[in-house]
């Protein structure tokens, strides 16, 4: 199997959303987790509490995925030793991309998203496999079912808009990729980042979102 199509069969499952809101950031993602045609879990997960501040969602070889989030949060860690507050999205981002940048030609098969608060300010930046990063003005997604996501995102965002008031519309975006991905399934898992702090939504909260 070359290059090209490892990463076709391991990138091709799931879907993550992250969402900028007027104040703070909204992630989710499914929780099923596929190997090709084989569903492997239905109990994956893939947005993970970096800090108060931070989260991250994960796609992709879910080996590779946990180890750089366990990686950001020993040096997230080390940072709030050194100076006394959390990594800011900016420069978790900017430490990753060192990382996948140093490992491109053993590649670690994934897509991230990072999502929270830089004092005051809301940030989302997504970042490839190469170590590319992109900060975010609204709203992205990754993996198979992204496509559909985004989609529905078009046409519902306001940029004006609270986590609030986007956390239902996230929810919907992987209900509807859901339907049309076969990748993408089993249960929603909605996070939402402000300057109060992090904010995981229950099951029951979630499937209220979706009615």
């Amino acid at each position: 199997m070359d290059y090209k199509e490892m990463s076709e069969r391991i990138m091709k499952g799931t879907t993550t959303v992250g969402v900028v809101c007027s104040d703070g950031v909204v992630l989710g993602a499914d929780s099923r987790a596929s190997m090709d045609t084989f569903l492997a879990s239905s109990e994956a997960v893939k947005v993970n509490r970096i800090d108060g501040n931070l989260g991250m969602t994960i796609a992709g070889s879910v080996g590779d995925a946990q180890y750089l989030v366990k990686l950001l949060k020993a040096q997230n860690e080390l940072y709030k030793m050194n100076e006394g507050r959390p990594l800011s999205p900016t420069s978790a981002s900017s430490l990753l991309s060192l990382v996948l940048q140093e490992n491109k030609m053993m590649p670690f098969y994934i897509q991230l998203l990072l999502g929270g608060m830089n004092v005051n300010t809301p940030e989302l930046y997504s970042l490839d496999m190469m170590g590319g990063f992109i900060k975010e003005s609204k709203f992205t997604s990754t993996g198979s079912g992204s496509p559909v996501a985004l989609g529905y995102l078009e046409d519902v965002y306001k940029k004006v808009s609270t986590t609030s008031e986007v956390t239902k519309h996230v929810a919907k975006a992987l209900k509807v990729a859901m339907k049309r991905d076969i990748a993408t399934g089993d249960r929603i898992h909605i996070i939402a980042i402000t300057k109060s702090g992090y904010k995981e939504f229950s099951k029951e909260e979630v499937d209220e979102m979706v009615k």
